[in-house]
C-alpha cells in the first residue's frame, strides 16, 4: 500500500510540475526583444556587457531549464546575488519573464506585437519605452545624467537639452541604453515622431 501510494503521489506531482511549466512556457506574453532584453539591459548591462545581447545571454542559459541556469540562479531566491545590494531588485514580474522566456527555449524573438509607428502618444507610447529601457538608470533617485526619465517633466527637458534623439540614435557622444545595442527601429520611430510632433504631454 505504502508503495502504491508515494506512486500515486509521484505521478500527481509530475503531472502539477508538467502542467506549470507547459503554462508558462506558452505564455505569448513574453518576447525577448521587447519583454526580456530590457530587463538585462537595464539592470545589468552597466556591469555586464555581454547580458545586452542575446548572443551573451544564452551563453549562461540552460533552455527549457531555468533552475539549471546561471543568470536565473543569480537573480531569483530570497537573496539573489544579482544585482547587489547597492540596486534595486528585480520584480516579481520580471522574474516571471525571464522565467517564462527560459522554460520556452530561451528564443531569440522580436516584434512580437507588431509595429505601429503611427501611435506615438506620450502616456500610451512613449512611457513604456522609458520604462523599458531608461527608468532604471535615469529616475528620480538616480538621475544619470542630470536627468529623470520617469516622467514628462524629465524627458521633455531632455529633449530641450538636444541630447534625446542623439543619444536614442547612438549618433551622440552618449549612446543609451548605455553599454547596450539601440533600440528597435521601431521604438526609435515613436520617438522620434513625437519629438517631432512637439514632444507633448498627451
Amino acid at each position: 500500500m505504502r508503495k502504491v501510494f508515494i506512486a500515486a503521489a509521484a505521478i500527481l506531482l509530475s503531472a502539477v510540475l508538467f502542467t506549470t511549466c507547459t503554462y508558462r512556457a506558452n505564455d505569448p506574453s513574453v518576447c525577448f526583444s521587447e519583454n526580456v532584453l530590457p530587463i538585462f539591459v537595464s539592470n545589468c548591462g552597466g556591469c555586464h556587457g555581454n547580458y545586452t545581447t542575446y548572443q551573451g545571454l544564452v551563453k549562461d542559459i540552460v533552455k527549457y531549464h531555468p533552475l539549471r541556469s546561471k543568470i536565473y540562479k543569480q537573480i531569483h531566491g530570497a537573496n539573489p546575488k544579482m544585482p547587489p545590494e547597492s540596486h534595486t531588485k528585480l520584480t516579481e514580474q520580471q522574474l516571471y519573464t525571464i522565467k517564462v522566456w527560459i522554460s520556452s527555449g530561451a528564443p531569440n524573438s522580436s516584434n512580437c506585437s507588431g509595429c505601429d509607428t503611427s501611435k506615438y502618444k506620450f502616456t500610451a507610447d512613449i512611457v513604456p519605452i522609458m520604462s523599458n529601457w531608461c527608468t532604471t538608470c535615469h529616475n528620480a533617485g538616480n538621475a544619470g545624467g542630470g536627468f529623470d526619465l520617469s516622467n514628462y517633466s524629465g524627458v521633455n527637458a531632455c529633449v530641450n537639452s538636444g541630447k534625446f534623439m542623439p543619444s536614442i540614435k547612438h549618433t551622440g557622444p552618449f549612446p543609451m541604453p548605455q553599454g547596450g545595442a539601440k533600440l528597435s527601429d521601431c521604438d526609435i520611430t515613436k520617438l522620434q515622431n513625437w519629438v517631432n510632433a512637439g514632444h507633448l504631454n498627451n
